[in-house]
């Protein structure tokens, strides 16, 4: 069986929360995790979910006076009723005052959030805010005695080899304790701009998402978020949302209730080993501007398709999935030096970072509203849906891509034999499209003017240009 990613989230944060032991060596061999485990547990939680779901008709209705009306109440018994959808994750407490980090995944689209700790007592919970494209949110809860919590430690520190623990609720069992080594750092599994997991051989299962990944100084290093596994139980390869990003993520949620991010409207790609040794580099580094976006910072700042990216402020740029990461965390509206690489000589340009416009926000903790725009299309035989988040979840579409993704191809279609299913469509006419409505819009227009479309293709990261008639 081709194995895949499943993706079982847990939380790291931690603060005020004061280990009375002492650890010999912290990058040697434990003799074991007892002390460990009794100092971390308490402020380590359980976060149980509920989400009331509409329970619509799957058979359709027979007419009156039809010798098979009987049969209406009978398979539609629970139309316009609801069912309770509950699922378990895991989370920590970071700060005393009762703020409490797990993943997005856990509790998306949840009515009711609550956090039990290991002696039982249990809270309702308040979503703070959340952050899809790193999988994390803040939860708060109350009570008049501090809460125990743990720390953030230094995830930049870590080095391969290292021991680990997480402690967390794998199906259900919750204050489980699993411990094993750093096995990579850096890891990109797809899943979106700011990738740059640890990779653990520690047991990582179902329920553990959302929960810390501890070093030996007691410290979050992690947020357990992913696993590979060709059954969707732990072989040995788990992925931790390091602590430095989850940490960086979690202060704006606790901030401003949403995440503030700077960019600056480029598409950039991999400098590659070929592409290193053509501009006389000693290894891969940097990434090379693909497209610049018309009235953007890049645009209004002067870089230009063919720069090569080597330094973003006083921040080296190792490659092109760092780049997104450090853009992110620049300063919004504060002019930023970028050295570029531009036809072999260095150049500084300055640019000014514009905010990122984000799907969830603290008006909008549930994600994106109902919205017109966002319903499917069907034109010229082609069928398009929104880059929603669950799409781009089930596609493994990048949180940078934007456009249409094609559904299905009409054999009479004009774009039959080119275009396929599960291609996504950036530009008509070489105008932005974004969703659906703006893609039935585009081609409308064009057909009103007597023009043809120019479709600009994203497949798989290639892009391809495709001219049709109107049809």
């Amino acid at each position: 069986m081709k194995p895949s990613l499943k993706a079982f989230f847990l939380p790291v944060f931690a603060a005020g929360y004061l280990l009375s032991f002492q650890v010999a060596d912290a990058r040697g061999v434990p003799d074991g995790f007892t002390e460990l485990t009794k100092a971390l547990s308490p402020a380590v939680v359980n976060i149980s979910t509920a989400q009331n779901i509409e329970v619509s008709s799957v058979v359709p209705l027979y007419p009156e006076g039809s010798p098979l009306e009987g049969f209406n109440d009978f398979f539609n018994k629970d139309n316009g009723q609801s069912r309770v959808s509950k699922s378990l994750g895991s989370g920590f407490v970071i700060d005393g005052e009762g703020y409490v980090v797990t993943n997005n995944h856990v509790i998306e689209g949840a009515d009711v959030i609550e956090v039990i700790f290991p002696d039982g007592e249990t809270f309702d919970a308040e979503l703070l805010g959340r952050d899809p494209s790193t999988d994390l949110a803040l939860l708060k809860i109350e009570d008049e005695e501090p809460f125990p919590s743990v720390n953030f430690g230094d995830s930049d520190a870590i080095e391969v080899g290292e021991w680990v623990m997480a402690i967390g609720n794998p199906f259900g069992y919750g204050g489980s304790v699993s411990a094993g080594i750093v096995s990579a750092r850096n890891r990109s599994i797809n899943h979106g701009a700011y990738d740059d997991f640890i990779q653990t051989d520690v047991a990582i299962n179902k329920g553990n998402s959302g929960g810390p990944m501890f070093n030996m100084d007691g410290e979050v290093i992690g947020v357990n978020t992913a696993i590979l596994s060709p059954t969707g139980g732990s072989v040995g390869i788990s992925f931790s949302i390091p602590a430095d990003l989850a940490e960086s993520v979690i202060d704006q949620l606790r901030e401003y209730g949403e995440t503030r991010r700077a960019t600056i409207g480029i598409r950039v790609q991999e400098v590659d080993r070929k592409l290193a040794k053509t501009l006389k580099f000693d290894a891969p580094k940097g990434a090379i501007i693909t497209r610049v976006k018309k009235d953007t910072p890049a645009d209004k700042g002067g870089l230009k398709v063919g720069d090569v990216i080597l330094k973003v402020g006083d921040t080296d740029v190792p490659s092109e999935r760092a780049l997104f990461r450090i853009i992110a965390e620049t300063k919004i509206g504060e002019a930023v030096d970028i050295e570029v690489l531009r036809k072999k000589r260095t150049k500084i340009v300055s640019v000014t970072p514009d905010r990122l416009k984000e799907k969830v926000t603290k008006d909008n903790l549930k994600g994106d509203k109902e919205d017109p725009d966002m319903a499917d299309k069907d034109v010229m035989g082609i069928s398009v849906e929104a880059l929603s988040d669950a799409v781009r979840k089930d596609h493994k579409v990048k949180s940078e891509t934007q456009g249409v993704r094609v559904t299905r191809v009409s054999s009479k279609s004009p774009a039959a034999g080119k275009l396929l299913p599960g291609d996504i469509i950036e530009q008509v006419n070489f105008e932005d499209v974004v969703t659906p409505q703006a893609f039935e819009d585009a081609i409308s227009d064009a057909d009103e003017n007597g023009l043809d479309v120019t479709f600009m293709i994203n497949r798989d990261g290639n892009f391809i240009f495709y001219s049709f008639e109107v049809s």
